[in-house]
């Protein structure tokens, strides 16, 4: 069991990720603006902090004698503060927190990155050389955001480098979180139900039609601070699900809102997704176990791509 501080456990994804961390038998201490009342949160230290103070958020991390740091607190969603305030306040918490990590003598740190870094959606085009996209794939931000998570991947390998090994660091691009509620009907972070997003494509396309279950998230998270030690230091890793969300293959959906990726998804047939989780399976064994369709109770299509767990051959 270890002792885990979550920044912005409070949040969307953080909720669920402190109640998986805690399910999992770890002891958790949640850092956000304010203590949430959410039922997923009982049984866990809430403390209220302006992160954005370094001082106060130094004084914080380092009363909490935690044996692992995962830094969720940010402006969430691009645009929806002037760029600059994005950008000041993301790259500033960053550093702060995780600097404080280091200071505290943390000896597991985790940042959340982002996949919009890779700059999809850019108002003057974008083309991958390759789909699906992976963890080798170029980082081209185009707003504020995106370049402030980049910022915050280059925060950990800066301190990697200043640290050695007696500090491990990860970086984790979640893709659009889906909580546990979400399923249920609530509204998802743009303000659609999942099925308003699944009968209209065009809503999901500003994504590339990516997801991931928040409790998925929980269950990456605990796999890799078990790694952590093993693995090369501040590595970076897309959380994913197995699918797209989409019920037409992205073979014919992509071409259809980013012009020029015929060719590209020519090979994303059934219910495979843009962006690949090959990395998280090969380097850390983990997989996401759920799907939209299981969660909605949709049938999957007869033919699907979804990995056989049988096959050895997923994890190589």
């Amino acid at each position: 069991m270890s002792r885990i501080v979550v920044t912005g456990g409070a949040g969307r994804l953080g909720r669920s990720l402190v109640a998986g961390l805690a399910d999992a038998g770890h002891e958790l201490v949640s850092l956000d603006r304010a203590v949430s009342d959410a039922g997923e949160l009982q049984g866990v230290e809430q403390i209220a902090v302006d992160l954005t103070d370094t001082d106060a958020a130094t004084r914080a991390i380092s009363d909490a004698r935690a044996d692992a740091l995962i830094h969720l607190a940010a402006i969430a969603v691009p645009f929806s503060a002037p760029e600059e305030v994005i950008l000041r306040t993301n790259a500033a918490m960053a550093l702060g927190v995780l600097s404080a990590g280091v200071a505290a003598g943390i000896p597991r740190i985790v940042t959340a990155s982002s996949p919009t870094v890779l700059g999809y959606g850019a108002p003057t085009g974008w083309l991958p050389e390759r789909l699906p996209l992976d963890e080798t794939t170029p980082a081209k931000p185009w707003n504020a955001y995106a370049l402030s998570k980049l910022l915050a991947e280059q925060t950990i390998a800066m301190l990697a480098r200043q640290t050695g090994d007696s500090t491990r660091f990860a970086a984790f691009r979640p893709c659009y979180v889906i909580a546990p509620e979400e399923w249920r009907g609530a509204l998802t972070q743009q303000g659609h139900t999942v099925r308003e997003r699944l009968d209209d494509p065009a809503l999901s396309a500003p994504a590339l039609f990516n997801y991931v279950d928040a409790r998925d998230v929980a269950t990456f998270i605990d796999t890799l601070l078990l790694a952590l030690p093993e693995i090369p230091n501040a590595e970076v890793f897309f959380v994913g699900a197995d699918d797209a969300l989409a019920r037409r293959p992205l073979a014919e959906l992509l071409p259809r809102f980013v012009p020029g990726t015929e060719g590209l998804a020519a090979g994303l047939t059934g219910s495979a997704p843009a962006f690949s989780n090959a990395k998280a399976r090969r380097v850390l064994g983990w997989r996401p176990v759920h799907t939209w369709r299981g969660e909605l109770g949709e049938a999957a299509p007869e033919t699907s791509s979804f990995p056989d767990p049988a096959r050895k051959d997923v994890l190589a």
